[in-house]
């Protein structure tokens, strides 16, 4: 109970700092569920008025101050100009790289640990911070065979500050999907823990390194995107060293400009690479903010912290690609197909029916620029098609819807009148023509006889357990099932302690709101 209400205030405090610096503000109402647009207009009442400082600076020094956990949200927003407005998406760029950095000397005593020894049997010079996020910070040394690398060092006491935000926002979710239907659907609680664990793999640096071992692989063969190769001697669960890194980083216009890249093709590279990785290889990079992309001198894209990444199956990838070309050649048909095959929309909605709430979606977007296109209308559109055919929150492509919008304001930036369909078509087409074609028909075939002929030795085991279970099945068919008193109670205790708490908690929200109002009044 104390718990519970410790995560709520938690919670309500996080709230009230970002209400207080206008975060409410950027909310447009029109687009607004009704049941939001009270809330938000009783939020905006505590907004402070006349401080110093535009909107968007003082949006990313109350997210600095609420910690990493909101840090995250804030580089999110930086990329989506056409969200949260051109000024304040560069206020808030500076949470990508530009977070206050810990003083060398913690660094330096959090690398020993994690090493398991001196600063100068690693490294003859281990220098400032050269760029400092949520969770770590990067510094510049050289190894004692004199190479440069990069060091990245993870700030203590980050694990339990990331656990605390996800056990309020844990809490925030049950209450929420207990008491909603609208919640249910999207499956608070399920976004949660997909987060919780995305965050517990960007913790541990050994994973990191991996990852980038793992990408390094799968784009050997590509000329125009390389990630650095990580120094498996120095890193730790704490500590991540990989070679060092020249290049321009995207969210430097200006540089960018004055070395003679062409910004327009960055942009085709910045969303073809994503959709090579995430269609062709299944594994990409989850974190494809400025902050994270770079340019070299040879025009090559370079992705650093790969903390953060994402994986698909075939039938995710399949989904994905078969979507993309849907609405690419305006196949709203076939889109909506490819969604009830998947079973992302139960089977009693009409096919025609979902085709034409596509078309609505995807015509107003079509022979567009992207600086014509409202994201913000075109989530909020997105957002209710779902609502009105039952379509449950897909856990396993959060992490890729989430990457899509990142990397399109990334690309955006770059080249304000990219055309997403033309740039997106022939990385698209290739993997579909490959995969779907009759060359990939024949190898499906294969792994299938192949997973069929590993399956065969085990099908009598198979056969005894499912006749097992069908007996099992017909003698509660028989008897019913019944429950033990002690399983009854028990049933019955944890509904009434979930009622108190959810009551209990609505009181606390109560009583701060009535204290709120007392102040402003």
């Amino acid at each position: 109970m104390i718990s519970a209400l410790g995560h709520f205030a938690r919670l309500m405090r996080a709230g009230f700092v970002l209400a207080r610096e206008g975060a409410l503000g950027l909310a447009d109402p029109a687009i607004l569920p009704p049941a939001m647009k009270l809330p938000v207009r009783l939020g905006r009442l505590v907004e402070r008025r006349g401080q110093a400082g535009t909107q968007g600076a003082r949006l990313a020094a109350a997210m600095t101050r609420l910690g990493p956990s909101y840090v995250k949200m804030g580089q999110f927003l930086a990329t989506r100009p056409d969200i949260v407005g051109l000024a304040v998406a560069r206020d808030l760029e500076a949470l990508q790289d530009r977070v206050p950095a810990l003083p060398r000397s913690v660094a330096v005593a959090q690398v020993e640990a994690a090493l398991g020894g001196p600063l100068d049997r690693f490294f003859t010079e281990f220098g400032d911070a050269v760029a400092a996020a949520s969770i770590a910070q990067v510094h510049r040394a050289r190894t004692p065979d004199g190479r440069i690398v990069a060091v990245k060092v993870l700030r203590p006491g980050v694990r339990e500050t990331f656990a605390r935000d996800l056990a309020a926002m844990r809490v925030a979710a049950r209450v929420a999907e207990r008491r909603s239907l609208e919640a249910q659907r999207l499956r608070f609680v399920e976004v949660v823990e997909t987060l919780a664990r995305s965050v517990a793999v960007e913790m541990d640096l050994r994973l990191e390194a991996a990852a980038l071992s793992e990408l390094g692989e799968n784009t050997a063969g590509d000329r125009d995107f390389r990630v650095p190769r990580p120094d498996w001697e120095c890193t730790a669960r704490d500590v991540l060293t990989t070679e060092w890194i020249d290049a321009i980083p995207l969210h430097d216009l200006a540089a960018i400009d004055a070395a003679g890249h062409n910004r327009t093709r960055l942009a085709a590279l910045v969303l073809q690479s994503f959709l090579k990785h995430a269609i062709r290889d299944g594994y990409f990079h989850a974190d494809m903010h400025q902050g994270n992309l770079f340019v070299d001198a040879r025009g090559r894209i370079v992705a650093v912290d790969c903390g953060i990444m994402g994986r698909l199956g075939m039938k995710e990838r399949r989904f994905l690609a078969e979507i993309l070309l849907g609405f690419i050649n305006r196949d709203y048909r076939r889109v909506a197909e490819v969604h009830f095959e998947a079973g992302y929309v139960p089977s009693h909605h009409n096919v025609a029916d979902f085709a034409s709430a596509l078309r609505a979606v995807g015509e107003p977007i079509h022979d567009r620029r992207a600086d014509q296109i409202s994201m913000a209308k075109l989530l909020s559109l997105l957002f209710e098609i779902t609502g009105l055919f039952d379509m449950k929150t897909r856990t396993e492509l959060v992490m890729l819807q989430k990457t899509m919008v990142v990397v399109e304001g990334v690309a955006r930036t770059l080249d304000p009148h990219l055309d997403i369909w033309k740039t997106s078509e022939p990385v698209v087409r290739d993997w579909i023509v490959r995969n779907l074609g009759p060359q990939g028909r024949i190898e499906d075939v294969g792994r299938g006889l192949a997973a069929l002929a590993n399956r065969a030795g085990s099908l009598p085991q198979f056969l005894d357990r499912a006749e097992r279970a069908i007996d099992q099945l017909e003698r509660s068919t028989q008897s019913g099932l019944t429950l033990s008193p002690a399983t009854v109670e028990a049933i019955g205790r944890a509904e009434a302690r979930g009622n108190r708490w959810g009551n209990a908690a609505l009181w606390v929200i109560a009583g701060l709101l009535a204290v709120i109002a007392w102040r402003l009044f």
